[in-house]
């Protein structure tokens, strides 16, 4: 068990680099989001209507799914807050930049998007200005679902690493899930985005793991 009180080996890690972290976490978000919208507004061809499955026609429209799906700005925030040092901090930025990259390629080469759906939006004042600000193009893979998985994944070992008691490890992974079901009950996503961004976070993730341990054995 680590001798430091898990609570304040957190508080130790946000405090290490903590300049560093914060000016990279808004530059990275920023620039993802130029890149993001930039390759929405401007696809090379007719985007591809994703298909529906039946999960995307049991689950309801939520006004309510906004507040975690804009929550999700905040919890990729959180990995790299904790980085313990640099090389953690770095593997954290790599590993989303490469992810978000792949996404970006496969948007431009295969635009996609959601359908139409019959939904009076002025019924959800959230929604409605969430749909008015994204068109609900880059639809797969969802990369907000990407980026949930990717950061449930590193958050769960740090917690683990602190020894961070079992509850906080499942609020991070309900919190992931709320994430995941919010992109379905806003209609920004469907079934099978989903299931690419939560693939597209998995493979990234094993290569970076699959990575880490082959610079060990070599040590």
């Amino acid at each position: 068990m680590p001798s430091t009180p898990w609570y304040l080996a957190l508080g130790q890690r946000i405090a290490t680099l903590w300049v560093v972290k914060m000016i990279g976490t808004t530059l990275g978000i920023s620039g993802f989001f130029f890149l993001y919208f930039w390759v929405m507004h401007n696809p090379p061809s007719e985007p591809t209507v994703m298909p529906l499955t039946a999960i995307d026609h049991w689950v309801g429209v939520s006004d309510d799914a906004m507040v975690l799906y804009g929550s999700l700005w905040f919890y990729i925030s959180l990995a790299p807050a904790l980085a313990k040092d640099k090389a953690e901090l770095w593997a954290c930025a790599q590993g989303a930049a490469i992810m978000a990259a792949i996404g970006l390629v496969v948007f431009w080469l295969f635009p996609t998007t959601v359908p139409v759906f019959a939904v009076d939006w002025s019924q959800y004042p959230a929604l409605q200005f969430l749909k008015a600000t994204d068109v609900g193009g880059n639809a797969f893979p969802s990369l907000h679902v990407a980026f949930a998985v990717f950061s449930a994944v590193l958050l769960g070992r740090q917690l683990r690493s602190v020894g961070a008691p079992a509850w906080t490890r499942w609020v991070n992974v309900l919190w992931a899930f709320g994430i995941v079901y919010s992109t379905l009950a806003t209609r920004q996503h469907v079934l099978l985005d989903v299931l690419g961004g939560a693939l597209l976070a998995g493979l990234v993730t094993w290569v970076s793991s699959t990575r880490d341990r082959l610079v060990l054995v070599e040590a």
